[in-house]
């Protein structure tokens, strides 16, 4: 290393140790699992934190590219303004970082488990993620939860099954951020080591509730889980009104006194709410009067947008797509890969190893990975007769 490396590392870690509150998770205990290999460590490779560097290669993966055609909520609105699973992870990443900034915490390492948290989600959002999970159940594959399919595809998958060798810390807030249980307050567990992660990992694979409401390791994790609802808790609802299908109006007399009635004004308010109620204390949490109007918020949601008619009345369809996807690929697998499909391209890729230590989850990943076009698109291939086309005779064009 040269001496234009030292001073920019010095400067580095002046800056990044000086900006640390107390309760932020140190770049000096920043774990890898694997060693990296040589060709992955130069004097480049240094200028960037240990998290700073799962971000870069989270964004680099190729699952993070197909994150532009996942939808969020809104799966068959023809409308160029709904937010898909990139711009609700973009989101993420900076109400994180700013309520990081804010309480002293390591923002590198927010951003990296916000960048990765939804790396995992199914094509057709939740819908997606409850059908596989139904079918891993019924098959005894296991349960699908997509926090625990993002830790899986990063740690496993990518990198055609080598993985991309994230630090813990990051791989657990992410494995830890789903709370689809509302609750107020989250606090880290500090006693937990790399092998307690990586039981809790392997455990969500398999036993029904374990990939819900984990506790993570670091307080970064904990604000990661407080800004994925914060992401989407008013943007849902601005999406709602884009597309017509709820009015500003209708939203609950009790929410907009406390957030008003747009999607700004609501992240303020719960950010500003969750600094004052989290600075200097190893948990985040709301004030119980937020809280409450967050909760009615997030309950008018599912009742108005979520499970809202026009929002499923495709679902019964993409159930089957599925299911009869899934099953196709599982006769594939079964007969030996007699044909040349995309899925028995995908595991030449992978490789014998792989579809012997996994069985029928190799296709679960294969699905999960998808995104919501890719997967109509497989289904009409498999199972939609192709059109040649208009066919007019030569006697006919005379």
């Amino acid at each position: 290393m040269n001496d234009i490396f030292r001073a920019i590392l010095a400067r580095r870690d002046e800056r990044a140790h000086g900006a640390l509150d107390a309760l932020a998770c140190p770049y000096a205990e920043a774990a890898r699992l694997f060693e990296d290999p040589p060709e992955k460590r130069s004097d480049a490779e240094g200028i960037r934190t240990p998290f700073a560097r799962d971000s870069d290669r989270v964004i680099h993966s190729r699952a993070y590219s197909r994150y532009i055609d996942k939808t969020q909520v809104f799966s068959f609105v023809e409308n160029d303004h709904i937010t898909h699973r990139v711009l609700h992870v973009q989101f993420v990443s900076r109400i994180g970082r700013t309520v990081g900034r804010a309480l002293g915490l390591n923002e590198d390492l927010i951003e990296a488990i916000a960048l990765g948290h939804d790396i995992g989600h199914a094509p057709f959002g939740h819908l997606g993620e409850r059908v596989l999970d139904q079918i891993c159940r019924e098959r005894r594959i296991g349960c699908f939860y997509h926090n625990v399919q993002s830790v899986r595809c990063l740690h496993e998958i990518e990198n055609y099954g080598k993985g991309i060798n994230l630090t813990v810390q990051t791989l657990d807030g992410i494995l830890c951020h789903n709370g689809e249980d509302l609750q107020n307050g989250f606090g880290p567990n500090r006693a937990k080591t790399a092998d307690m992660f990586l039981d809790e990992y392997a455990r969500s694979l398999l036993d029904e509730g374990v990939g819900v409401n984990l506790i993570p390791m670091t307080l970064e994790a904990c604000v990661v889980r407080m800004a994925d609802v914060i992401a989407y808790i008013g943007r849902d609802v601005e999406d709602a009104i884009q597309i017509g299908l709820i009015k500003r109006g209708d939203l609950p007399p009790a929410v907009v006194d406390m957030f008003g009635s747009d999607n700004s004004m609501i992240i303020d308010t719960l950010v500003n709410d969750l600094l004052e109620n989290s600075f200097g204390r190893d948990e985040v949490r709301f004030s119980d009067r937020v809280f409450e109007a967050f909760t009615e918020l997030r309950d008018f949601n599912y009742k108005n947008i979520y499970t809202n008619r026009r929002t499923t009345q495709e679902h019964r369809k993409v159930e089957r797509i599925i299911s009869i996807l899934f099953d196709g690929y599982a006769a594939e697998m079964d007969m030996g890969f007699h044909e040349h499909t995309v899925f028995a391209h995908y595991c030449q890729k992978f490789g014998k190893k792989y579809i012997q230590q996994n069985g029928k989850r190799a296709i679960i990943d294969f699905l999960a990975g998808m995104t919501d076009d890719y997967l109509i698109n497989q289904f009409r291939a498999a199972y939609m007769p192709d059109s040649s086309g208009y066919k007019i005779s030569e006697s006919h064009t005379r």
